[in-house]
């Protein structure tokens, strides 16, 4: 039911049942909220989208409060103007003044208001919150003092991530954001996704910088520095730099990181196809031996990290397979290591990825052999991205190269498997090949691609039927154990942790709207039916490693070294 109301002395429509906010954003009316995310009940904590409604003795907050025929709103009047200064006026009143250390300083949300607000002198002075650096995980760094209480933190990591690893502790002015127990993020059961830095409107929580570490061994000679960067990096690296990402995007990221000081430049896309070769080999063994127990894939280190504090009754059923970037890394420091003549411990590995969880897998116990880590470090896009800056890369002026072989080249199977079901839909994919020597029509995996936090679908192969099920988002696991509780049975089942997969990976930009988040994986479907080769077992690289390195090296032939093992973990709740 439409029905009018006047704003600003102008009459616009609104919907029964809708908030104020709604009906003013939806006419072109801006106004600023902290506390607030789209798609989340409102709680009107931070006062920010505070309006005046005649009648009312009291301003509204326009995010909570529903709209009624006969509001008559100012959005802007000076009474509005003052409260919303005030507001951000005493969030900067105890509130650091390093703005031009920060690293989120000119992308702020807090500066930005501040700007927007025209505050320009403390009128307003509070006690400083005691300095307090976290910087126990291995992905995540928490300062303490620059957290405006804002919330968005707790409500992500409760109600999306299900982790529950975040909560407000203590009240009144000694009320600030921790872990359980308010220990150190170690101590607590955050499985390292990063959504919460995502959501951050300060630099309250980032991602822990690892571009010193990176600096200091490209400036050694003593070791040869090798990258390897995900396929679907490229794309946020053109997003950042305000580049067009096309087909040669890859190329253009080779000879920029060559030019930044790396020696070698490695496809991580190749580890991923070896990651669906793998994976098609553990599904094709378990139809043939009939096998009813499903395999969980885990290629998704914050979801593995979930299952093993939260859901360790299915540790058994995850897939062993290492994750893409774990096994372009130990490929690294075994057959590249062999071809240059050079120790495993004389090669910096270096891995550029969308994931922050990604920064603690390269730390687990099961990604090293002989106490030598598969991968020496990670970066996120944005800190490559700084990377690139720092080094004064012209990036529109730059000539293509090609990646370092054996590692250089992918299937478009590999970008896909960067989305939430693109992994099982490769794999299907290539098993379907394997069967029939034929590629799979993609109508038959419709149902993978649709929206939703959980998916399942029945596909036919050959003789076989294999029935997959897609999690997308933890939240989708209450559904996936409601089937299969209903009796439900599935050969294989995909869990992502970020919503649509790492195309919402929390090292990506940091404005990852709804749309954005869209506009890559519509990137990646493009690519997927432009490409040329679509399957790993159609990739020249895959073919050499499988039909001729791996033979050859003897370290290696076994494949073992695609393999990990998961246990239980226990934290503090």
């Amino acid at each position: 039911m439409l029905f009018t109301i006047q704003v600003n002395n102008k009459k616009i429509k609104a919907e029964k049942g809708e908030t104020i906010l709604s009906a003013l954003n939806r006419n072109g009316i801006k106004i600023p909220t902290l506390c607030r995310m789209k798609d989340f009940t409102p709680t009107g904590a931070c006062r920010m989208c505070v309006v005046e409604v005649e009648g009312r003795e009291r301003l509204v907050t326009a995010c909570s409060q529903p709209v009624e025929e006969w509001m008559k709103i100012k959005t802007h009047s000076p009474r509005v103007i003052t409260a919303r200064k005030t507001i951000v006026e005493l969030l900067l009143s105890n509130h650091p003044d390093d703005c031009l250390y920060c690293v989120r300083n000119l992308n702020c949300e807090l500066q930005r208001l501040s700007e927007e607000l025209s505050i320009r002198e403390r009128r307003i002075r509070g006690r400083k919150v005691k300095q307090r650096l976290d910087q126990s995980s291995p992905a995540i760094t928490r300062e303490l003092s620059k957290c405006i209480l804002c919330g968005r933190c707790v409500r992500v990591c409760e109600e999306v991530i299900t982790a529950n690893s975040l909560d407000f502790i203590k009240k009144g002015k000694a009320t600030h954001v921790g872990a359980a127990m308010d220990k150190d993020f170690n101590f607590s059961s955050c499985i390292h996704c990063g959504q919460c830095v995502l959501v951050c409107p300060t630099g309250a929580l980032h991602e822990k910088h690892n571009i010193t570490e990176v600096q200091d061994y490209l400036n050694r000679h003593d070791v040869v520095k090798v990258i390897q960067y995900s396929p679907l990096v490229t794309i946020g690296i053109a997003e950042e730099l305000g580049l067009r990402y096309n087909k040669d995007a890859d190329k253009v990221l080779n000879a920029i990181l060559r030019r930044i000081g790396f020696d070698k430049v490695f496809a991580t896309g190749t580890g991923t196809d070896v990651c669906i070769t793998e994976l098609t080999a553990q599904l094709s063994e378990k139809i043939e031996n009939g096998n009813p127990a499903p395999i969980y894939i885990s290629a998704c280190p914050a979801w593995v990290k979930y299952a093993e504090q939260f859901s360790p009754a299915l540790i058994p059923f995850l897939s062993p397979v290492k994750s893409p970037q774990q096994i372009t890394g130990v490929l690294v420091k075994t057959l590249v290591a062999d071809q240059l003549k050079v120790k495993p411990e004389e090669i910096f590995s270096v891995s550029a990825t969308p994931c922050m969880a990604m920064k603690f897998e390269a730390r687990r116990d099961g990604m090293m052999r002989k106490g030598i880590s598969d991968v020496d470090t990670v970066l996120t896009v944005r800190e490559l991205v700084r990377l690139i800056r720092l080094y004064g890369i012209d990036t529109s002026n730059i000539e293509q190269e090609q990646a370092d072989e054996p590692l250089a080249g992918r299937s478009s199977s590999a970008l896909l498997a960067e989305i939430s079901g693109g992994l099982t839909e490769a794999v299907l994919r290539l098993y379907h090949f394997q069967k029939t020597r034929k590629d799979a029509d993609k109508q038959m995996f419709k149902k993978l691609r649709t929206g939703g936090q959980f998916r399942e679908a029945v596909i036919k192969i050959d003789k076989a039927e294999i029935n997959v099920a897609v999690v997308d988002g933890l939240t989708g696991l209450e559904k996936l154990k409601a089937a299969i509780a209903a009796g439900r049975n599935y050969d294989m089942v995909e869990v992502m942790t970020c919503q649509g997969g790492c195309v919402h990976g929390a090292g990506l930009p940091f404005s990852s709207t709804k749309d954005e988040i869209r506009n890559r994986s519509k990137l990646v479907y493009g690519a997927d039916d432009t490409e040329a080769i679509n399957l790993p077992c159609k990739s020249p690289a895959i073919i050499n490693l499988y039909e001729k390195l791996l033979k050859e090296n003897s370290e290696i032939s076994d494949r073992k070294i695609f393999y990990t093992h998961f246990e239980k973990r226990n934290v503090l709740l």
